[in-house]
C-alpha cells in the first residue's frame, strides 16, 4: 500500500515538473530571451532573387489563405497567442510558434520551441535560417511566403 502511494506521489511530481517546464519554455519564448546559436548563417547582402527586397508576408495555404502582412522591419511573431502579428487558429501551432525577423537586408525564420516544428521548404528549422523570396514556410496547416 505504501509503495503504491509513493509511486503515485513520484508520478504526480513528474507531471508537475513537466508542466512547469512547458510554462517556462513558453514564457522564455514570449519574452524573446533566446541563447544565440553559434554558426548562424549570415546573409550575402543580397536582398533575395534578383536583388528585390520582400515587402509582404503572404499566407498561401490554410484557414487564413490570402492574408497579407506588410513588412516594415519589425519582427513578426506567429502563433495562437492573441498578441501575435499573425494569429493562427490551428491545432498544430503553438502559442508562440515562430518569429520572422530582419537581419541586415535578409529575413530569418526562427522556431520558438514549438511542439510540432516550423519548416522552411520541407526542412525543419532548428536554428535561425535565411528565408529566400517565395520559399514556403509551413507552420501546422498554414503555409506562408515572403513576396515583393
Amino acid at each position: 500500500m505504501q509503495l503504491t502511494r509513493a509511486g503515485f506521489l513520484v508520478l504526480l511530481w513528474l507531471f508537475v515538473l513537466a508542466a512547469l517546464r512547458v510554462v517556462r519554455s513558453d514564457l522564455y519564448a514570449a519574452s524573446g530571451l533566446r541563447v544565440p546559436t553559434p554558426g548562424l548563417r549570415r546573409g550575402t547582402g543580397k536582398a533575395g532573387k534578383g536583388g528585390k527586397a520582400p515587402r509582404q508576408l503572404v499566407v498561401t495555404h490554410g484557414a487564413l489563405a490570402g492574408t497579407r502582412i506588410s513588412l516594415d522591419g519589425r519582427p513578426i511573431l506567429i502563433g495562437r497567442a492573441d498578441d501575435s502579428t499573425l494569429v493562427l487558429d490551428d491545432d498544430f501551432a503553438s502559442t508562440r510558434h515562430a518569429r520572422l525577423s530582419l537581419r541586415g537586408t535578409d529575413w530569418y525564420v526562427e522556431d520558438l520551441g514549438s511542439t510540432n516544428g516550423t519548416y522552411l521548404d520541407r526542412a525543419k528549422v532548428t536554428a535561425p535560417l535565411r528565408v529566400p523570396l517565395g520559399t514556403p514556410i509551413r507552420i501546422g496547416k498554414t503555409v506562408i511566403e515572403l513576396r515583393t
